[in-house]
């Protein structure tokens, strides 16, 4: 017979940091800082009730979905928290001869070594910035669209393996190869 396991990161209550106010209404909580407004809908198998100056989630039922998704919207309510709160950064690197970015307008220029420049509109909810014409910073509120956003540029050009020439994360490492040989 399986043990029932129940979600860890569920039990966690999620700490409600100042300057930050929830609403927990029946089938959604929302979400207000410093930095934006945000809305989680809840999963129907998990119930929210607010204790002090925290939140604790808690499945309605003992399924393996319930559990499951206990932990699921804990985790997002986290990262809903500390995003209105902290925000999120996602830090890009440019490498390659002539390979440049720029903000022109409301899009982001990007230089590549194609026959053209791309320009990447940037969406709203999220700030672009380049420091350097080779370094692009991605923040924003949101993780999944910040995480989105930086995913896209990064797809541009990929770094490749030969000489490191592409778009990486700052904290990637990028295997290389060895060329060929005589």
């Amino acid at each position: 017979m399986a043990s029932v396991r129940v979600s860890r990161v569920g039990k966690v209550p999620v700490r409600i940091p100042d300057g930050v106010t929830i609403e927990v209404t029946g089938a959604e909580i929302r979400v207000k800082g410093r930095l934006g407004e945000q809305r989680l809908p809840l999963a129907q198998d998990v119930e929210a009730t607010m204790v002090e100056k925290t939140v604790e989630l808690r499945p309605r039922s003992n399924s393996a979905r319930a559990r499951t998704m206990q932990g699921t919207m804990r985790a997002l309510l986290g990262n809903m928290v500390t995003g209105v709160s902290q925000g999120f950064t996602r830090q890009l690197e440019i490498t390659g001869v002539g390979y440049r970015a720029a903000i022109d307008g409301k899009a982001l220029k990007l230089q590549l070594g194609l026959s053209h420049d791309v320009l990447y509109p940037i969406p709203p909810g999220i700030d672009i910035k380049c420091d350097r014409p080779t370094q692009i910073t991605v923040s924003g509120a949101d993780k999944q669209r910040v995480g989105q956003v930086a995913a896209e540029l990064r797809a541009y050009k990929k770094p490749e393996p030969y000489k490191g020439k592409g778009i990486r994360y700052s904290d990637e490492t990028v295997r290389r190869k060895e060329g060929k040989k005589k």
